[in-house]
Parts: structure tokens; C-alpha cells; sequence
């Protein structure tokens, strides 16, 4: 097992997601505790030494499964993260008493790790809301000795991330994101990764194969990258990818079956980062796939100086590009939904005004009417 040094803990690289146990008859809130004891016990003996649960994972079951499997051992073999759950609004004046319940959920009397969840446009306003005491609550925890360890998860923008970051990126320890070799460009992970180094905050690692997306790969860039690594499988591209940017310290990986677990353990046994090349073919790749459900947006704004409606169309059609590439997802109408009426892609009048200065020629009202459907689907 390769292990990254943080702070003065020695972590293991591969961390264990327990947000995909195995469940039972595909029923998300039955986990298989049976099957999931068997991949932990498999986990552990490999030397995976860091679990990763949260309060809505498996429809609030994970923390309790978790809690009941890990009882089983020493707790200085392993260490725990949870989450404040703040994608829940109306979970924000419930701090104290979630975290209570959380510790009791898992069984312990503190969380090595523990963030505030999910930092995005939709919850921001609330997080940095001092009426809701959150960052204080969770600072007394940690005062307390309940949190060894602070930090935070984000899906949202840059933006948004650096308004979190000024008001309290000087006690955050880590920063947890979507990260992989296809998000890199499509979701800006670069800009995400910069902006954390610049803030000296590590990076973990979260959806390193994109909710599965990344683990089969058309034929067609299946076969490059086996001609380049023939004894390499595609799930394992993604991993030497992320060994490949010193930032990253632990990639979570959310395991549900025991073939996972041996293939992520095969691909953690060593470190075998990826050659200025293979990484540009795999970017290479990142661009093929994207582009082929993309409209080519480049952002140069020439557009925004002639929608009527004052559209932030190069953000809509970022959005549009995510949404249609993932197949729906929570990400573009999480973000759609703190906009006003009047700038969401419905507001657009197709006056095509946009389209006559646009260089890359994007039927950009078709594109925001087809994206506005599909929201309201």
C-alpha cells in the first residue's frame, strides 16, 4: 500500500468511499453489512487505514454500518471521516445535535476527519450565515477533541470555493473534490487544484472514475491506452493519473464489490505515475469524449454584450455541456437553481443575437431552449 504523509499521520493513498457499499436487491437504504464487513476486512488487511462515510449516504446507513464494522477494530488502526451534511438546507440550524447523533451512528467519540459538506451555490450564503453557528460549532468540536481534523467538500465553482476560503480557509486543514482525468478541463479540477495549493490546503480526492463513467471506456480508447499499458486496466488509468499530481493526497474510491477492492489494491500496491505523454493522451481522450455531446464554447464573451436578457450564456452552456455529457446529475440544476428567473437558460428569447457574433458559431438558442426542457423534465 503506498501511504501519504499528512501532518503527522501516515494515511493510506487509497481511501475507502462508503457511499456504494453492496446492498441488497439494489435497494440503496439496505446496505449488505455482510458483504460490506467482508470488503472492509479485506480493505484492512491490505493496509487501507482511511473510511470515508457521510449522513446521507445509503440513505442515512452508511454511518451505522460503518459504525457497526469498524467497532470490530482497534480504533488507532483506522481513521474516520464524516461530514456535516449542508446539501440539506434545512439542516443547517442542527449542527450540535446531528453531530451528537453522528458519533453515536459510528460509534466513536471522535472523527479524525470531519467537513463541511458539499460547499457549493446553493448552500454557500447558509455556510458563511453566522446566525447558524456552524463554523463555530464545529471549531468548539475540535477544540473539544471530537475533530482532529477540519476541512471541507465542494462541487461548486471557483467562485464559490474562494468565498468559503476567505472566510475560513485559514483553520481548514484539507479540501475534498471531484477530481479525475476527464473533469481536469470539462469541470476546471485544475483551476480547483491551483487555488488549493495556492492556499497550501491538500487535496482529497472524491468521484476519481467519475461514478463508474471512467472504469469502461470505448473500444476505441480502451485499446490506446492498453497498447501503451497492456498489463494496466482501464480503472487503473484514472488512479496513475491522480498519483501523478503531487497534490493529491488520498483518493477515495467507493467499493461495492470484492473484484474492486483487489483491483484498486493491485493498482495502490505501487506508485506508477503516468509519462508526459500517456497524460496527454489521456487528456486527449478527456477532450474526444467530451466534445462529442459539447457544444465548443470557448468563453470568449462576445455574446453576453448582445443577449438582451443579460445572460451569463458562456456559465449556461458550461452547464448545458456537463448536463448533457453526464446524462442529467445533481451539479447543473443544483447551480441553475440559485439563479434568478430571469437569468436561467428559460429566459433566453431566442432573438439569436448572440449567434451573429458568436465565433464558434453555436446555435446558442437551441442549445439554452434544449437545456431549459431538459431542466424542466
Amino acid at each position: 500500500m503506498i501511504y501519504k504523509q499528512f501532518q503527522n499521520l501516515k494515511l493510506s493513498a487509497l481511501g475507502f468511499g462508503c457511499m456504494r457499499l453492496p446492498t441488497v436487491d439494489g435497494n440503496d437504504a439496505n446496505v449488505n453489512e455482510e458483504e460490506a464487513a467482508k470488503l472492509i476486512a479485506r480493505a484492512m488487511e491490505a493496509g487501507v487505514n482511511y473510511y470515508d462515510t457521510a449522513w446521507g449516504y445509503h440513505a442515512g446507513s452508511s454511518e451505522t454500518v460503518m459504525g457497526r464494522i469498524l467497532k470490530e477494530y482497534p480504533r488507532d488502526s483506522f481513521y474516520l471521516a464524516d461530514k456535516f451534511p449542508g446539501y440539506d438546507l434545512s439542516n443547517m440550524d442542527k449542527v450540535e445535535e446531528i453531530f451528537d447523533r453522528q458519533l453515536e451512528k459510528c460509534q466513536v467519540d471522535h472523527f479524525d476527519f470531519y467537513l463541511f459538506h458539499n460547499i457549493c451555490e446553493m448552500n454557500i450564503d447558509a455556510y458563511l450565515d453566522p446566525k447558524f453557528h456552524i463554523y463555530d460549532s464545529l471549531m468548539a468540536r475540535k477544540k473539544a477533541g471530537q475533530i482532529k481534523h477540519l476541512g471541507f467538500s465542494a462541487h461548486g465553482d471557483l467562485n464559490t470555493m474562494k468565498r468559503f476560503l476567505d472566510a475560513y480557509g485559514k483553520d481548514m486543514e484539507f479540501c475534498q473534490i471531484q477530481l479525475n482525468w476527464l473533469d481536469w478541463g470539462f469541470q476546471d479540477a485544475k483551476g480547483k487544484v491551483a487555488l488549493l495549493q495556492e492556499r497550501n490546503i491538500p487535496v482529497w480526492v472524491m468521484e476519481p472514475l467519475r461514478g463508474g463513467k471512467l472504469a469502461k471506456l470505448a473500444d476505441e480508447y480502451a485499446e490506446k491506452l492498453k497498447q501503451l499499458r497492456p498489463d494496466e486496466s482501464i480503472p487503473a488509468w484514472s488512479f496513475r493519473f491522480l498519483q501523478s499530481l503531487p497534490a493529491a493526497t488520498v483518493i477515495l474510491s467507493g467499493m461495492s464489490s470484492m473484484d474492486q477492492v483487489e483491483d484498486n489494491l493491485k493498482t495502490f500496491q505501487e506508485d506508477k505515475s503516468l509519462s508526459g505523454s500517456e497524460r496527454k493522451i489521456l487528456l486527449d481522450i478527456a477532450n474526444s469524449m467530451t466534445a462529442r455531446t459539447s457544444v465548443p464554447c470557448t468563453a470568449c464573451r462576445y455574446c453576453t454584450t448582445h443577449c438582451p436578457q443579460g445572460l451569463d450564456i458562456p456559465m449556461l452552456l458550461e452547464l448545458y455541456n456537463e448536463h448533457s455529457f453526464t446524462g442529467g446529475g445533481f451539479i447543473a440544476p443544483m447551480r441553475i437553481a440559485q439563479l434568478p428567473d430571469e437569468k436561467k437558460p428559460s429566459a433566453c428569447v431566442g432573438c439569436r443575437s448572440c449567434e451573429s457574433v458568436c465565433p464558434q458559431q453555436i446555435k446558442i438558442s437551441e442549445a439554452l431552449a434544449s437545456f431549459a426542457a431538459k431542466l424542466g423534465g
